[in-house]
């Protein structure tokens, strides 16, 4: 090998390594909860030192995938990351399959029709439909929530693998995003049994207070969820309509999850 060979190897090598520890701070903001971190956090969190975080941070942000609060001097995902992210999310098929039948379901039940995908732990609106009435529920696209608080992340939860379920609940004190949410594993156990076996997941409250919504699940030909859907709206109005709402509900994820391979 000439010289030159080993100073462009070397150059590559060093190119993918900042390449990807540059990639493990961005992920670092995918964490539940995460929305700014600091030099140091960054640093302890991936072993490395605070002036190689900084080098970092200064590329990523004049790409406008990080930016920087000067008072603070934390750091949180920048346009360009937003913008990426909502490239992956207009690009997933099932956005695109399940268009016609959430403009179906909010026309039917005069309610607000949602999607969700799941990110790891986390609950991730992907799209809606709003109905034409003055009251109605409306969601942020792009907003995460845990796998234990709300219809849409319970069946998530209930549909997952039992290890992979029970991990979950394991994994430390769950935060309850209203006075409503279900924190305790013993009652969240029995809520996600009820779940699978009826098909379908309901919520009072329990993620955004006066909401209330029904949700079902997207199965592939495995039986895995690869989206819910949910019937949203005013906590009064959808909790005298369970029965009513529920039945076009399980009709169009059903059909949903047969065009998907499901056979159940």
């Amino acid at each position: 090998m000439t010289i030159d060979q080993r100073t462009e190897a070397g150059a590559d090598g060093r190119t993918v390594n900042g390449l990807e520890r540059a990639l493990d701070v961005l992920l670092l903001f995918s964490r539940s909860g995460v929305t700014n971190l600091g030099v140091s956090e960054i640093g302890r969190e991936l072993g490395v030192s605070k002036a190689v975080v900084h080098r970092i941070l200064t590329t990523l942000c004049g790409r406008r995938l990080v930016t920087v609060d000067e008072g603070s001097r934390r750091y949180v995902l920048g346009p360009a990351a937003l913008a990426l992210g909502r490239a992956f999310l207009d690009r997933v098929d099932v956005r695109q399959l399940a268009r016609e039948p959430l403009r179906r379901l909010s026309e039917q039940t005069k309610e607000t029709s949602t999607l969700s995908i799941r990110v790891r732990d986390l609950r991730v609106y992907l799209d809606q439909v709003t109905p034409a009435r003055d009251v109605k529920m409306e969601v942020q696209i792009g907003a995460a929530f845990p796998l234990h608080a709300g219809s849409s992340s319970k069946v998530f939860l209930a549909y997952l693998p039992s290890a992979e379920r029970e991990a979950y609940l394991a994994s430390g004190p769950l935060p309850a995003l209203t006075d409503h949410t279900l924190i305790d594993a013993s009652h969240l156990r029995d809520e996600l049994r009820l779940i699978r076996e009826r098909g379908y997941a309901v919520s009072f409250g329990e993620r955004q207070a006066g909401a209330g919504s029904l949700a079902a699940p997207v199965l592939d030909h495995e039986g895995k969820p690869v989206a819910v859907i949910s019937v949203c709206g005013p906590v009064e109005r959808i909790r005298g309509r369970i029965d009513e709402l529920a039945k076009p509900l399980l009709v169009e994820t059903a059909e949903l999850s047969a065009r998907l391979g499901f056979e159940g």
